[in-house]
């Protein structure tokens, strides 16, 4: 027999490396916990206490933040977290646990039509890795159905993100969130389109030219409209089968390392997500799970107080996140994408 060298044409640097081992299990499986939510955070706060959202102080977010960090990091290979609200909870984190951190504003101008990006004022890659990152992280609202001058905006900020993490030689996580500008994203008319917008979205990004290293990307479907035992009597859009095939359409078309984001679903929803995506053979390389490991323990501590919440947190926040880890027995290490391969023929 004859073998071959197939070369990659994906390359890491050194530094680039060392930052995603650092994120990584041993097996180069990404299982990490998000809880860089600022915005969204703030909501669910001001939802569980009756307050407006101004009502809510940086120092209950940072303290929730921590006691996450501290009680669930032990259970993950990485945590990410908000330079603003985050860094003490970074602080908190176990050993054992990689950091990333976000580096765009939370939210978007709602007065400029395309939810446009921007970074966060008063930083730069740079500043973020002297804060101990080692990756950073930008989301990104993206519709292949926009108008392309709005594109070509959003194209243009994520290459220049791309070329500040190639400086600096660290990982550039880049997490690209689906929508449609005339769609509910949560409603049926987007749920048929989400396969499509998520593919082409990923396709996209894979392009050289923006220097992405791992994708962060919500699952090809929402899980609401999946035909299951517990979905309602006629709203399913898609079956289980056409579910899966959508699953590993959008894993071919990602030729870079990609992770999942739970995208505020329940623990059980993003668990059953996984289980399509073992049953499609996805080539995700892990998750960036962040409501479905802790959002309900946002009420507790709003009316119960820190020790009912590390109480919550040791119990249903870790059963959440091992539930999680559960499902990434099917995941694929990040360094397939990279490597040198070996192929016997002839």
């Amino acid at each position: 027999m004859r073998s071959r060298i197939v070369e990659k044409s994906l390359k890491l640097s050194a530094g680039k490396q060392k930052g995603l081992a650092a994120l990584s299990t041993e097996r180069g499986i990404i299982a990490a916990l998000a809880i860089d939510q600022r915005s969204a955070l703030r909501k669910l706060f001001a939802k569980a206490s009756g307050r407006s959202d101004a009502e809510i102080s940086t120092e209950e977010m940072a303290e929730f933040k921590t006691h996450v960090s501290r009680i669930l990091t032990p259970h993950a290979s990485a945590i990410l977290l908000d330079p603003e609200f985050g860094l003490p909870a970074a602080a908190q984190r176990a050993r054992n646990a990689g950091l990333l951190l976000a580096y765009e504003k939370t939210g978007y101008d709602k007065a400029i039509p395309g939810r446009l990006p921007a970074t966060l004022e008063g930083f730069s890659v740079s500043r973020l890795r002297e804060e101990g990152a080692d990756a950073i992280k930008v989301l990104l609202y993206y519709s292949p159905f926009s108008e392309a001058e709005i594109n070509a905006k959003k194209c243009a900020w994520v290459t220049r993100i791309g070329a500040e993490c190639a400086e600096s030689a660290v990982p550039f996580f880049l997490e690209i969130v689906s929508y449609h500008d005339e769609m509910d994203e949560k409603g049926p008319e987007f749920a048929l389109i989400k396969p499509d917008s998520v593919t082409r979205s990923v396709e996209e990004f894979c392009k050289p030219r923006y220097a992405v290293d791992v994708i962060k990307v919500g699952v090809p479907v929402n899980m609401k409209y999946v035909d299951s035992v517990s979905a309602p009597v006629g709203t399913a859009l898609y079956s289980r089968s056409q579910a899966i095939a959508y699953f590993k359409r959008a894993s071919d078309a990602c030729s870079l390392p990609f992770i999942y984001l739970s995208e505020g679903v329940t623990n059980e929803i993003f668990a059953d997500a996984l289980s399509i995506a073992a049953e499609a053979k996805s080539a995700f390389s892990g998750v960036l799970c962040g409501r479905a490991t802790w959002q309900e323990g946002v009420g507790i501590f709003v009316k119960e107080g820190a020790d009912a919440l590390d109480e919550w947190l040791r119990q249903d926040g870790v059963e959440n996140i091992e539930n999680v880890n559960a499902r990434l027995a099917a995941a694929r290490p990040w360094q397939e994408k990279f490597t040198v391969a070996t192929e016997g023929i002839g």
